[in-house]
C-alpha cells in the first residue's frame, strides 16, 4: 500500500484542490483493496487532519469523499460493510405524535421553553421530527454540535434546531469576516452552522420563527462553552434560495453577506455541484472580527 506522510498539524482541515483530487484518485488506483475507511484514515494522516482532541477526522474525510464521488470527481470503491438497506442513509424511527394545529398569536405561546437535546429519548424524538418534516431529513452530524427543542408555555413541541460544524470555505463569509486561510484554520471552531431549523408544519403562528432565532442567540454560546469548553463567536446559516426567502433570519437581525458558489462546504471544485444558497451571519460578540482575525 502506498502511504505518503506530511507534517501533522492539529486542526489542519485541508482545502480540496485539484491537486488533492488527483492524489485521491492515485491512491484509489494504486491500492485497489483499500476500503473507504482505510482511505479516509490514510488521507487524514497525510494531511494532518485532526480534531481538537488530536484524533483523526476520518469521518469528516469520508463525508468529503462521498461528496466528491457524487460530483463525479472521484470513483470510490464500494462499501465493504452495508449497515442499512440499499438506498437509505440511516434508519430513523418515526414516532407517532400529536398533530393538532397550533395557531393564534405568539403571545399565547410565550414564554417559550428551549431545551438542549441531551438524553437518548429526546434525541430519538428530535430525529423523528427532523426526518419527517425537514426537506433535508436527518443526517448524522460530525464534530461539535448542539440540538434544541422548543416548547410553548403549556409544553407543546413547536420547533427543532440543529447547529453543527461551520463550512470550511465560504468566499463571501470569509471576506466579510476578513480572515485569511491560516486564521480560519485555527479559529473555525468558534463558528457554528445552523444546519437545520424546523418549525413543525402544524404550527402556524406569525413571527414565531424569528422569535426563536432571537432566543437562541442569547444562550447558544453559553451552552457551547458548557459542553465543549469554548464559546462560539459567530453563527452562520445557508438558505436555499430555490425554496426559501430567509425572511425569519432577516427579521431576527441576521446579516445577509452574499451567496455560495455551489461548490460544497469543502471547496476546491471549479463547477457548482450543490444549490446556490444565501449566506446569513449573526455575531455573538461585538469583537468577533478581531478575535477571529488575531
Amino acid at each position: 500500500m502506498c502511504r505518503i506522510y506530511t507534517n501533522i498539524n492539529t486542526f489542519n482541515r485541508p482545502e480540496i484542490t485539484d491537486e488533492k483530487i488527483k492524489l485521491i484518485r492515485r491512491l484509489i488506483e494504486e491500492n485497489p483493496n483499500m476500503g473507504r475507511s482505510q482511505l479516509s484514515v490514510t488521507l487524514c494522516e497525510m494531511w494532518g487532519w485532526r480534531g481538537q482532541n488530536g484524533k483523526l477526522k476520518d469521518m469528516s474525510c469520508r463525508d468529503m469523499l462521498r461528496t466528491l464521488d457524487k460530483a463525479g470527481k472521484i470513483v470510490l470503491p464500494g462499501p465493504k460493510k452495508v449497515t442499512y438497506k440499499t438506498g437509505t442513509i440511516m434508519k430513523i424511527k418515526h414516532l407517532v405524535h400529536d398533530e393538532t394545529p397550533i395557531t393564534g398569536n405568539l403571545k399565547d405561546l410565550r414564554p417559550l421553553r428551549m431545551e438542549v437535546v441531551s438524553s437518548k429519548d429526546k434525541l430519538v424524538e428530535f430525529k423523528s421530527y427532523i426526518d419527517q418534516y425537514h426537506y433535508l431529513g436527518f443526517d448524522r452530524h460530525i464534530g461539535e454540535n448542539m440540538a434544541y427543542m422548543v416548547y410553548s408555555c403549556d409544553g407543546a413541541v413547536l420547533a427543532c434546531l440543529l447547529f453543527g460544524s461551520a463550512a470550511w470555505s465560504c468566499r463571501d463569509r470569509d471576506k466579510y469576516i476578513g480572515w485569511g486561510k491560516e486564521q480560519r484554520k485555527h479559529k473555525l471552531n468558534y463558528l457554528t452552522n445552523n444546519t437545520r431549523f424546523l418549525v413543525l408544519p402544524f404550527v402556524r403562528v406569525p413571527h414565531l420563527a424569528s422569535h426563536i432565532l432571537s432566543l437562541i442567540t442569547k444562550r447558544i454560546s453559553t451552552d457551547w462553552e458548557h459542553k465543549y469548553g469554548h464559546p462560539v463567536l459567530l453563527l452562520e446559516t445557508f438558505v436555499d434560495v430555490s425554496r426559501f426567502c430567509g425572511i425569519c433570519y432577516r427579521a431576527a437581525n441576521w446579516i445577509h453577506v452574499g451567496s455560495t458558489t455551489g461548490r460544497g462546504r469543502d471547496g476546491g471544485h471549479h463547477n457548482a455541484i450543490l444549490p446556490v444558497k444565501d449566506i446569513y451571519l449573526y455575531p455573538l460578540d461585538v469583537n468577533y472580527q478581531s478575535k477571529l482575525c488575531e
